[in-house]
């Protein structure tokens, strides 16, 4: 059996590889996503003084910061019993439209949208976001980055720090807005709605003018029918900060609908020796190995998983590109890996409306920004990171320290459909051994979409890992091997 590894995969954050495993014929029998790297949150958490958390937890990664800062900023609302004011949850929210403004234009414009923009099987070096810039033209590329700094401008001001933020605090937040911000982030939203609706114009006439690319989103290597997982507001409609956790089947109907309190009770977690990451899969199907269908508890978070969970978007303009992915791509549900890239832009638009109103609000100045808290207990809190659902789970002693955490995170709810779209797109693409950079593109490209993170999604209760340990002596012979929970 010849096995053929991709290592490192490219363009995503943190690290990882493919392993692809050939039969006699030369055409794909499995193939695998191995995330190397073990970075215990979880376990560097205990003994911390709980309200560290928010600060500890967005070192996890430099990517999506202010995902962790609130989700665990919310689980320690929850195991402090103290319900910030409203002024406090619109000054986060609006703070977390920042941080989806500058983490979408990165993806689309830095890692996943080069494969469409220059294309899958240009050379290594053009498919960057330099190789954007020059199909595209200079122009567009100042407006990329000016648009990514607005966005992280919003979040410093809002948070402190535009890459790790300190402003969460249990019960509300540590500075709110004055006028002269308020104008401030006012003119960079209007702006970022423009460049939102322009990168969808771009998307239109790049990808969905383009018959190769359309019939690449709907061919067989890339379809994986799912159940699929997002945050709704109270209407049904995506919502990045607070909401129920809605989960939807392959045809778009609802399964259930839960509190962020009640994870426990539809959610579990599988573990393989292969892989560092966990497999979190619904209660009530079960786990049932690497496959799709209804009968399979595994589902997909993120740009595709929340609008596929949901019955449109809270803002008009998002609202209008949402009806007309679903329309474009045959209704509900989209099965499509690579319409995440779609996805991804339509809530884009929907990050800079949201802005607007919140912004807009009177009460986004409001000096009543936190209430104080109570004893502590026990928290779960749970936002949606950029990546998808994201949950932070807390258990404090009678001195507010961690005694026990647990984090689920968005590549970890996405880490079995990732394997099961990596091994589908090898096999669909991959025939008779022939192998060149660009058929291993396309099949990184099955994970790209997902805009993964694996620095975050390596993590794990204390013993639960599988793990093998080979050492060899100085004649590199082995001399033993340790295991654990294999």
């Amino acid at each position: 059996m010849k096995t053929i590894t991709i290592d490192p995969i490219t363009r995503l954050e943190g690290h990882g590889k493919i392993s692809i495993f050939l039969d006699g014929k030369g055409d794909v029998e499995n193939a695998y996503l191995q995330i190397p790297e073990l970075r215990g949150f979880e376990r560097f958490a205990q003994g911390r003084r709980a309200e560290d958390m928010p600060q500890i937890t967005s070192r996890i990664c430099g990517v999506c910061p202010v995902a962790h800062h609130f989700a665990a900023t919310k689980a320690l609302d929850a195991a402090f019993n103290v319900d910030p004011p409203s002024a406090a949850k619109k000054l986060r929210e609006l703070m977390y439209s920042g941080y989806y403004i500058y983490d979408h234009i990165l993806h689309f414009y830095f890692l996943g949208g080069p494969d469409f923009v220059v294309g899958p099987d240009a050379p290594a070096a053009k498919r960057n976001v330099l190789g954007v810039i020059e199909k595209a033209g200079l122009e567009i590329g100042k407006e990329v980055i000016k648009h990514r700094a607005y966005g992280q401008k919003i979040t410093a001001i809002l948070g402190g720090k535009a890459t790790h933020p300190v402003c969460g605090l249990p019960g509300g937040v540590s500075k709110g807005l004055n006028k002269d911000e308020v104008k401030d982030i006012k003119d960079m939203t209007k702006s970022c709605i423009n460049f939102a609706q322009f990168s969808l114009k771009l998307f239109n006439d790049i990808v969905l003018q383009n018959k190769v690319y359309v019939d690449l989103i709907l061919s067989d290597p890339y379809q994986l029918k799912t159940y699929n997982m997002g945050l709704v507001d109270k209407n049904n409609k995506t919502n990045f900060y607070d909401g129920k956790i809605r989960v939807t089947d392959q045809q778009g109907k609802e399964k259930v609908k839960f509190d962020v309190k009640d994870y426990t009770k539809y959610v579990a977690e599988h573990v393989e020796e292969w892989s560092y990451i966990k497999f979190p899969y619904l209660k009530s199907v079960g786990w049932n190995g690497f496959k799709d269908g209804k009968d399979s508890g595994i589902y997909r978070v993120g740009p595709l998983g929340r609008l596929n969970a949901s019955e449109g978007m809270a803002t008009p303009l998002a609202d209008k590109e949402y009806k007309k992915m679903f329309e474009t791509l045959g209704g509900k549900a989209i099965n499509s890996t690579l319409a995440f890239h779609w996805a991804r832009l339509i809530e884009l638009l929907y990050a800079t409306e949201r802005a607007m109103e919140l912004v807009n609000d009177p009460e986004i100045t409001s000096t009543k920004i936190r209430n104080p808290v109570g004893e502590p207990g026990e928290g779960i809190g749970v936002t949606e990171a950029a990546r998808g659902t994201l949950i932070h789970h807390y258990k404090l002693d009678k001195k507010g320290l961690i005694d026990k955490a647990n984090l689920i995170v968005a590549t970890t709810n996405n880490s079995g459909a990732i394997n099961m779209s990596i091994r589908d797109a090898a096999m669909g693409i991959i025939k008779k051994g022939k192998v060149n950079d660009g058929l291993l593109n396309m099949v990184e490209m099955a994970f790209r979409a997902y805009d993964p993170c694996f620095a975050c999604a390596t993590h794990t209760l204390p013993g639960g890992m599988p793990l093998e340990v080979n050492i060899y002596d100085n004649n590199k012979k082995l001399y033993k091997t340790m295991r654990q929970n294999l």
